[in-house]
């Protein structure tokens, strides 16, 4: 498994500057580096954990006071890697779970905790865009494991206090999970 390393920052002009160092600093791989509603950026890369770490420490340095949170999530799930870079390949649909927070890192942190708990599949991480900086993460499995996804996620977002809320939905139509793709 990989690690990603995350930093969101109040400054677009020096979040793409600590893009710049982020890459030079290791051996990483740039997953995104973009614009997030009100006015904020962010930067994902992947890699060894060494190497991302050093990378958020060298995006860290530039960024200064501007940085708004931090992540190095080691050993991430394969589906979360996958979710935050855009990909969907949902394979059942059944019970939907969601979780809304107030960061992006918040989000991200959670829902690789989330799917690590059970038989659930991530269906969206969605950082920052037209949403007003929030994020939120969707998943779907049956009832059970959907609950314990969630009951996960929260765990991990509690110390930071950034989950602003969750719901489980045990049969949602087909409609719903239409509009969700």
């Amino acid at each position: 498994m990989k690690t990603i390393g995350m930093l969101e920052f109040t400054s677009i002009c020096r979040g793409i500057e600590a893009c710049d160092a982020m890459v030079k600093a290791g051996d990483v791989t740039l997953i995104t580096a973009k614009t997030a509603c009100p006015g904020k950026y962010m930067i994902l890369v992947t890699g060894d954990v060494g190497a991302v770490k050093s990378a958020v420490e060298a995006g860290e340095a530039v960024g200064k006071h501007y940085v708004v949170d931090r992540l190095v999530l080691a050993n991430a799930h394969p589906q979360t890697i996958r979710s935050v870079q855009g990909f969907q390949d949902v394979q059942f649909f059944d019970a939907l779970g969601v979780m809304e927070f107030y960061s992006l890192t918040s989000a991200v942190s959670a829902a690789d905790a989330a799917v690590k708990s059970g038989l659930v599949q991530l269906i969206e991480i969605r950082l920052g865009m037209a949403i007003g900086g929030k994020a939120f993460v969707t998943l779907t499995g049956d009832v059970g494991s959907v609950k314990a996804a969630i009951e996960a996620g929260k765990r991990v977002s509690a110390k930071e206090g950034l989950l602003l809320e969750s719901v489980v939905i045990p049969s949602p139509t087909k409609e719903l999970y239409d509009a969700l793709l």
